[in-house]
């Protein structure tokens, strides 16, 4: 606290000089106590907000951590499940094509008398021949596993990419005209 001031004239002039300056150097010790006690506290809570944030962040860390994890865990859930999913369409797939393909060998087989009739022995026995090769694709097809076919597509692509590229054009074109609407 600061001392009492007099408003009585003290009589020298020197001494009010001093008595001023004493009280301006109190002031000034009091305003130097002052911010050293707002430093003090400025620190004090600084410090206590920078571990309050510290810990936040570490929380926030773990939660993130946890979410990544667990997204990882249902992404590889969500991936076994599309792969057995898309086995279990690629051998039903397998199987529809194989039923299709046999299916189209005996019509050709049951119509090969009609073509001996119609166009002569030597068509019937072309026709009887393609469907022979039509049921041994089918019992092959159904022999294999899906992987077996996915190898040997493999390897005929490797052996003759050309022919695997000229292919796979021809069943674009397919597809883009089978899924195409006309314009008009």
């Amino acid at each position: 606290m600061a001392p009492e001031v007099s408003l009585e004239p003290t009589g020298t002039p020197t001494s009010n000089t001093a008595e001023a300056k004493t009280r301006f150097n109190a002031a000034l010790d009091e305003a130097k106590a002052g911010a050293a006690a707002l430093k003090a506290e400025a620190t004090t809570r600084a410090t206590a907000y920078k571990a309050q944030a510290k810990g936040k962040s570490h929380d926030l860390m773990g939660d993130a951590k946890a979410y990544g994890a667990d997204a990882k865990i249902k992404a590889a859930d969500l991936a076994g499940e599309a792969k057995v999913k898309a086995g279990d369409l690629a051998v039903e797939g397998k199987a529809k094509a194989s039923d299709a393909i046999s299916g189209l060998g005996k019509m050709v087989a049951d119509n090969a008398g009609l073509i001996d009739d119609k166009l002569g022995a030597k068509y019937g026995d072309y026709a009887r021949s393609a469907s022979r090769s039509l049921q041994d694709t089918a019992a092959k097809l159904d022999a294999k596993t899906v992987d077996e076919l996915s190898e040997d597509a493999r390897a005929m692509v490797r052996k003759s990419p050309a022919a695997a590229v000229g292919i796979a054009a021809v069943i674009g074109f397919m597809f883009a005209r089978l899924f195409s609407g006309s314009k008009d």
